[in-house]
């Protein structure tokens, strides 16, 4: 705990004076242009990433960046609460559901019940995500595929992604927003020890390494 002592002392002596005007603009409220979807991993920083400013995204971070399936219940759902206060309150421009590699919530999608007995909530998430497991496994079957564990843990990944872009267009507003031409989806896979970051492309149906700027692809 120190270290994160020594660092917010470190923030207000440094980066809070670097962006002192930003920060008194931004104290009466908020206009990001962008909602990300990722996953909870520590490893996974979005501003850092995007080299983004505060200001700029509006983050939802849980196991696997998962987007559940559109419901209207009495319950209490926060990433579903998110989404829609993005969407529906802030008017963002543009959505990115951001997967990662090694990533524990798509790699606990092949293990056990045993081995998941420690973590039963975790194990109940997981359970958006179950139809991934299945592509991923038809996938490897239909094209005669012998996938060794990397290899099976990067398409599992990537595929969902792709699952969770489906779940957003199961949001009415977001799907009315799309028609309309109003906001951008992306697909993000982020690969941790390479820095490297491949976005989706609707039209190619394949990952491509984010080396220029990346213009709107409405699918």
């Amino acid at each position: 705990m120190d270290n994160l002592f020594e660092g917010v002392i470190n923030f207000n002596n440094n980066e809070y004076k670097r962006y002192s005007e930003l920060f008194k603009k931004m104290g009466a409220g908020q206009n990001p242009h962008t909602l990300f979807i990722g996953c909870s991993d520590s490893r996974v920083v979005p501003n850092l990433i995007t080299k983004s400013l505060p200001g700029e995204l509006f983050v939802v971070r849980n196991i696997a960046n998962i987007v559940p399936l559109y419901r209207s219940v009495n319950e209490f759902l926060a990433t579903t609460s998110a989404i829609e206060y993005a969407v529906n309150m802030l008017a963002v421009k543009n959505i990115v559901v951001c997967g990662h590699s090694n990533c524990g919530g798509c790699r606990a999608l092949y293990m056990t019940d045993e081995d998941l007995k420690s973590i039963p909530h975790t194990k109940k998430w997981l359970e958006l995500a179950k139809d991934v497991k299945k592509i991923v496994l038809n996938l490897a079957a239909g094209n005669n595929l012998d996938l060794d564990e990397r290899e099976r843990e990067l398409l599992t990944e990537r595929e969902n992604v792709k699952e969770q872009i489906k779940h957003l267009y199961s949001y009415p507003y977001i799907k009315a927003k799309l028609t309309d031409k109003k906001i951008n989806i992306y697909g993000w896979h982020y690969v941790i020890e390479t820095g490297e970051v491949y976005n989706y492309s609707f039209d190619k149906n394949c990952y491509e390494k984010i080396d220029e700027p990346v213009y709107p692809a409405l699918p």
